[in-house]
C-alpha cells in the first residue's frame, strides 16, 4: 500500500451543474454557473417541522398503539369462539396446503389450541358474509336473469 495515497481531496461537485451539462452540453457562452440558494432560513423551518412531526408521531404511535391492543382482542373474540355447529354438519372443502398450515399456526397461538380449524373458518366466513352481504346480494341480483 502507498503511503502518498492514504487521502485524497475530493473537490465538491455541483450536481445540479454536471446534469444540465450532461442533458445541454457547453455553450458558445461558456458556463455558468446557477446562483447558489439561501440554505439557512430554509434549515430552520425543515428543523421546526420536523420537531412538530415527531411530536405529533409521538400521539399517534400512543394512539396506535391502545387501537392495535383493542383490535387484537376485538379480532380474538370475533373469529376464535367456538362454533354452535360441528365440523361433521358441515361439507368437505379443500384449501391450499399453505393456507390449511397458516390457519392451523394462527389457531394453535392465538386460539390457544383451543378451536378447530372449522370453528375458525364458520368465523371467518360469518363476518365475511356480514361486511359484504350488500354488495354480494347486489351483484348476484345483478348477474342473475331468471328465465
Amino acid at each position: 500500500m502507498e503511503k502518498g495515497n492514504k487521502k485524497r481531496v475530493t473537490p465538491d461537485i455541483n450536481e445540479e451543474l454536471m446534469m444540465s451539462l450532461m442533458v445541454d452540453g457547453v455553450k458558445k457562452d461558456g458556463i455558468k454557473l446557477p446562483p447558489e440558494p439561501a440554505k439557512e432560513p430554509e434549515k430552520e423551518s425543515v428543523i421546526e417541522e420536523a420537531k412538530q412531526e415527531a411530536e405529533r408521531n409521538k400521539v399517534t404511535v400512543r394512539e396506535k398503539s391502545r387501537t392495535k391492543r383493542n383490535a387484537e382482542t376485538d379480532y380474538e373474540s370475533t373469529f376464535l369462539k367456538k362454533s354452535d355447529t360441528n365440523a361433521r354438519d358441515g361439507k368437505t372443502v379443500y384449501i391450499r396446503p399453505e393456507f390449511h398450515e397458516k390457519l392451523t399456526r394462527i389457531i394453535q397461538v392465538i386460539g390457544q389450541d383451543k378451536i378447530s380449524i372449522y370453528a375458525y373458518l364458520d368465523n371467518l366466513l360469518d363476518n365475511h358474509f356480514q361486511e359484504f352481504g350488500e354488495q354480494i346480494t347486489k351483484s348476484y341480483n345483478d348477474k342473475y336473469k331468471p328465465i
